[in-house]
């Protein structure tokens, strides 16, 4: 486990589904730089339905500031009306090397 891990306690898995108006509003951009941002890695991409779905990992901090930012902040111009997390897990190390928009 790298220092970074120990240091900030146990890796956390989330998989998430935004609902509202987030397509066509850069919701995945932004989202990806704000996991770039808080450091964690994972991914995310507009689904038929409308909404956007992925995964996120990284520290259980930065996991939950993560979850804050796409229940409350989004894109600017986004309106987020639910988000829901699912499959939520302590991992013992990450699947990504970074974030990633999805096609």
């Amino acid at each position: 486990m790298s220092a970074l891990a120990k240091a900030s306690g146990a890796l956390k898995s989330v998989d998430y589904e935004v609902f509202g108006r987030v397509q066509g509003v850069c919701f995945r951009m932004y989202t990806e730089e704000e996991a770039r941002k808080l450091g964690v890695v994972g991914w995310v991409k507009n689904t038929s339905q409308g909404t956007v779905t992925g995964q996120v990992q990284g520290p259980e901090d930065k996991v939950n500031a993560m979850k804050s930012w796409l229940s409350k902040v989004g894109s600017p111009s986004s309106r987020i009306d639910r988000t829901n997390f699912s499959n939520e897990k302590e991992i013992s190390k990450l699947d990504f090397s970074g974030f990633s928009t999805r096609y």
